[in-house]
Parts: C-alpha cells; sequence; structure tokens
C-alpha cells in the first residue's frame, strides 16, 4: 500500500555576497589570536552551503515539537552544538532580548576605534531600524587593516561579520540589533532564536525567506549526516530527498566527545523548556529531544508537558511571552551526568516508537526510497563534511595565496621592531639624562 505524504514547501534563503568580507580577511595578521578572542567566525565566510540540501531539509520541520521529523528519528540545533560550532560560549546571562538601550554614536564609535562624527555621518534607517552601511564599514575597516590598525579593524571586521552573516536582514546593512549583540559578545542563544523563529514563521506561512545564519544551520546539520564513503560520494547521484529519506536512527552520527564535559542547557525558568528570543521573536525548544546529540540515551515518549510550544512574532505577542522569557533566562536550569546518568547515546523503544508513530502522523514530505531509486542530477560529494573532526575548520583556505598577506604580515613586525628600537632608546636617553649628571657630580673634587 501506498503511503501518503505532505506537501512540499517553496523555500528560500536570505545569502548575502560575502565576498569583500572575504577580501578582508588578509588583513588577519593573526589567525589564531582572532579566533581566541571572536570565536570560529572566519571558517563561516567560506563555508560552500549546499542549498539542495538545506531546502529538503526544512521540508522536515515539525511545528508541533519544533525539531525535525524524519521516518524514524529526530534532529534539533541545540545551544551547546551552535555555541561549539561558532567557538563562543554562552554567557551566564540574560541573551539579547531587543529590549536594550540603542547606543549612542559616541558609544559605537568607541567600539569600533573610530571618530564619533563617521558614525554620525554614516547612521542611516531602512526597513524602520537604523544602523550602517556595510559599504561604509567595509571601506573603514580596510582603511585600519592597511595601516595595520589591528583593534579598529578587527572591531569593524566582526562587526560585519555579525551584521551580515550571523544576523542577517537588510542587505548590505548592518543593523542596530546587530551592533547591540555585538556589544554583548553572547549571541549563541540569538543565533539558535533566529533559526527557530523564521524556521516556525515561514513554516506557518507556507514557504518563503528563511533569515538566520544559513551557514552555521549547514554545519550542524552535516556534522550528524553519515560519514561514510558511500554517503559522501553519492555515487548514485541520487537527490537529498531520497538520500534523507533512507537514512535510519543507525546510520546518523548522533555524538562527538567535544562534549563530554559539556552541562546542557535543559530549562530556564517557569519554563519545562527553553525559550528563545531572536531578533524577531521568541520560540521554545525541547532539549529534551536532543539529549542523544549530546550522549544521553533517549528512553521512552517525552511527557508532553516538557514539550509545551510556545512562539510569538515580534511585535504580536498578546500574552507578553517576551517578559516571561526574559524573565525565565534570570534562573537557568543545567543538567550533566549526574541528572542525566551515563553517555551511552541508546535509544530504547518506546521512544523510537513515539517518534515512528508522530512521522506517520504528521506525514513525510517525500516518498520512501523505492528498491530501486531513480538516478537523477545531483551533487556528487557533500561539501565541508566533517566539521567536527577538523579542529582548525579548514578557515586557512581563506588565507590569500599572493604574497601580499605576507608582505603585509612583515610589514607590522618591522614596524614593531621599529617601535620597540625607538622606545628602548628613548629610556636610555632618559636614564642617561637622570643619572649621568648626577654621577659626574659626585666625581667633580
Amino acid at each position: 500500500m501506498e503511503r501518503q505524504k505532505r506537501h512540499t514547501k517553496k523555500y528560500n534563503f536570505r545569502q548575502p555576497d560575502l565576498k569583500e568580507l572575504r577580501n578582508l580577511t588578509s588583513y588577519v595578521l593573526d589567525p589564531l589570536g582572532f579566533k581566541a578572542l571572536f570565536g570560529k567566525l572566519l571558517p563561516l565566510l567560506t563555508t560552500q552551503v549546499d542549498e539542495g540540501l538545506m531546502s529538503t531539509l526544512v521540508q522536515f520541520y515539525d511545528p508541533l515539537y519544533h525539531c525535525f521529523t524524519f521516518p524514524d528519528f529526530q534532529l534539533l540545533p541545540t545551544l551547546e552544538e551552535y555555541a561549539y560550532l561558532v567557538g563562543i560560549p554562552i554567557l551566564d546571562q540574560v541573551p539579547f532580548s531587543g529590549l536594550e538601550s540603542i547606543p549612542t554614536s559616541q558609544e559605537i564609535a568607541d567600539l569600533l576605534h573610530i571618530d564619533e562624527s563617521l558614525v554620525k555621518a554614516h547612521m542611516t534607517t531602512k526597513g524602520g531600524i537604523q544602523g550602517l552601511p556595510s559599504e561604509f564599514l567595509i571601506a573603514q575597516a580596510t582603511v585600519y587593516g592597511k595601516a595595520m590598525s589591528e583593534d579598529a579593524f578587527e572591531a569593524i571586521f566582526v562587526l560585519l561579520i555579525y551584521g551580515l552573516v550571523l544576523f542577517p536582514n537588510i542587505d548590505k546593512f548592518v543593523d542596530m540589533n546587530a551592533i547591540r549583540i555585538f556589544s554583548f559578545l553572547n549571541p549563541v542563544p540569538t543565533l539558535l532564536g533566529d533559526t527557530y523563529v523564521s524556521l516556525h514563521l515561514r513554516n506557518a506561512k507556507g514557504g518563503g525567506a528563511i533569515v538566520c545564519c544559513l551557514p552555521l544551520l549547514y554545519k550542524w546539520f552535516i556534522s550528524h549526516l553519515p560519514q561514510t564513503v558511500a554517503f559522501k560520494e553519492n555515487k548514485g547521484c541520487l537527490r537529498w530527498s531520497t538520500r534523507l529519506m533512507s537514512l535510519t536512527n543507525d546510520d546518523i552520527s548522533w555524538y562527538d566527545r567535544v562534549y563530554d564535559g559539556v552541562q546542557i542547557i535543559d530549562s530556564c525558568g517557569e519554563f519545562s523548556n527553553v525559550p528563545l528570543l531572536g531578533t524577531c521573536g521568541g520560540i521554545s525548544y525541547n532539549h529534551v529531544l536532543a539529549r542523544r546529540q549530546l550522549g544521553f540515551p533517549l528512553k521512552d515518549k517525552p511527557n508532553n508537558i516538557l514539550l509545551e510550544g510556545v512562539f510569538f512574532q515580534e511585535g504580536k505577542d498578546p500574552q507578553g511571552l517576551k517578559a516571561r522569557m526574559v524573565r525565565a533566562w534570570h534562573k537557568i536550569h543545567k543538567k550533566g551526568r549526574s541528572e542525566l546518568g551515563p553517555k551511552n547515546c541508546i535509544t530504547l523503544e518506546p521512544y523510537t516508537t513515539w517518534v515512528r508513530k508522530r512521522a506517520s502522523e504528521y506525514l513525510m514530505p517525500y516518498d520512501y526510497p523505492r528498491p530501486t531509486p531513480l538516478v537523477v542530477a545531483g551533487p556528487s560529494t557533500l561539501p565541508n563534511q566533517g566539521v567536527i573532526d577538523d579542529p582548525d575548520d579548514a578557515w586557512t583556505s581563506l588565507l590569500p595565496q599572493s604574497s601580499k598577506f605576507w608582505k603585509r604580515r612583515y610589514d607590522r613586525l618591522a614596524k614593531e621592531k621599529a617601535n620597540m628600537e625607538a622606545a628602548h632608546e628613548r629610556e636610555v636617553k632618559r636614564l642617561r639624562a637622570t643619572y649621568l649628571p648626577t654621577s659626574r657630580a659626585s666625581r667633580d673634587p
């Protein structure tokens, strides 16, 4: 008997042109220091997102449980995974809510190490929100990069990444939300919030543009796809829909040891799950469904109380959910081995039966694979596979192959050497001026 399937929806993704941002990477003279200060932002600039894969993934979004439901398993991005992939820790504080005060021109100038007059002259309003044109910021970053003014260059460059990559909104525009989030340096909850809010909203609307940090969502998803040569190579050139529908519970790469010591943010305040605030609304996500992704077992059907689904769109919040979510983040509930038991990454039949029942009720968006799948055009390999396994995240592909990069590095070191020699010379002169007359006077009869 042929199984029913539900209709697929037409989605697209906001993907800014990052060519100019990639060009600016040649001014990053200390990549390891940059990574230590700001996280793994550089790899996001060169992540080759397979849009066909992502368009297929979002068809599996489950609006009831705020996750991706497949035939016999579920996957959902978590705070802990996003924090690792972007290399930025989750600070123990209330994340960005949009209720924070708007920084003054002087505060923004101080943040970027530039003149206040420049900020004032270029502050613009687009789509009802203030911000700075990326063209202006790219020009400033270039000036300070060439001058080897590291603090100013890095601040402007990182803000550009926040505004155009992490929190894309309006094309070629870094809005005030991105500026405020950059000033807090606690972007992970907002990144995950934007992902869920956009997925949920577009699903409810029946399609449209998903606006979130797509390279990060992509990195998260491929970290769970099978690591086998056969799956990566896809010699049969199968469609992504066929490839994903054929996956079983046992095929998924569930867990990586990098999460061994991680304490899970399991719930917050009065919420039985985790409330997330994005730049355009708020939503809950159910960490109880993701425990296997962090090494813990899934034994039974989750209690429905733990899966309470809440959602609001910015400007449409009659229940006052935003205020409740902000309050909830004052009391974060974390769990680890002592509460969840040993890490064995298993699932038991009661949980798997529950997932399969949900998949059957919700219907899958694609046919189950036939014994002999149709051969159609598709990607032969999966770009950026194995993101977890590569500690340096292949960011070095950003480095220009020309001699420009090394010349700038040499010039910077030469400048530092000259400055140190000049400072040494000044100190010698000062010491001579201070002590030499005294020693001469002591020798005079």
